[in-house]
């Protein structure tokens, strides 16, 4: 399986830090963002990694040749910001008309690569997604899902004031190629896609729920959460290699 990497944001809310450091390149412990996805994908089967890049390439760029990554990866920088959807669609060739992985690599996340691919394989028939999902400690900050007792998504409640739990979308994703045919029907190149995509899969996503660790590194204090929280993770028993 193949995976794109989303790391071209500006990362504005991490302000100071980012004024020098893309969001992908900030340290937790020590050790970037980006790497810890690189390891984490390579660890599963992921065997190409392609890296969307906009704010500060030429920092990322060094950083990648630096190492001798265990998978084949791939840059593309857009000049333009083209949403989600619209990176996707401009690369779609490099999946190969195959499932993928989709991922936002500004958060920090832990969890069993095999077990989520399966989650994908033994989907329904009319599933085309499979979204990651993990208990959000701020609901109100986040997008949160409604699922039928399929674990099938049938509401979404995208950063409200009260909303109704805290099961949040993780923004991890394996898609089918049939996403990717939908990316082209709508003939435009910038695409939205948490607003012109999912909601057109509504009772076509299922779910993959992480209970090891995932947070959103958006923010100076998510970061210092995560700087806090993230060596007990190794107290769960999970071996190195696995991070």
């Amino acid at each position: 399986m193949r995976a794109l990497l989303l790391a071209a944001g500006l990362g504005t809310r991490l302000r100071p830090i980012t004024n020098s450091v893309p969001k992908c390149l900030v340290e937790i412990n020590g050790k970037p963002l980006l790497d810890y996805w690189i390891e984490l994908l390579s660890n599963g089967g992921v065997t190409e990694v392609l890296i969307n890049l906009h704010y500060l390439p030429e920092v990322v760029r060094p950083h990648i040749k630096k190492y001798r990554y265990p998978v084949e990866i791939s840059i593309v920088c857009e000049e333009n910001l083209l949403g989600t959807g619209g990176t996707l669609l401009k690369n779609r060739d490099f999946f190969h008309h195959e499932p993928l992985m989709l991922i936002h690599a500004d958060n920090l996340s832990i969890f069993d690569m095999s077990a989520f691919a399966q989650r994908y394989e033994n989907r329904a028939k009319n599933v085309e997604i499979t979204m990651m999902t993990f208990e959000a400690s701020k609901p109100e900050a986040c997008g949160i899902v409604e699922l039928d007792d399929q674990g099938i998504v049938v509401a979404f409640h995208e950063k409200v004031e009260n909303p109704p739990g805290s099961l949040a979308n993780g923004a991890v994703y394996i898609l089918s190629p049939a996403v990717l045919d939908f990316l082209v029907s709508l003939g435009k190149e910038v695409i939205d896609f948490s607003t012109e995509v999912l909601p057109q899969f509504m009772g076509r996503i299922n779910t993959f729920h992480n209970d090891i660790y995932h947070r959103d590194i958006g923010t100076v204090e998510s970061l210092m959460d995560a700087q806090r929280e993230f060596p007990a993770i190794y107290a769960k028993g999970l071996p190195p290699r696995d991070l």
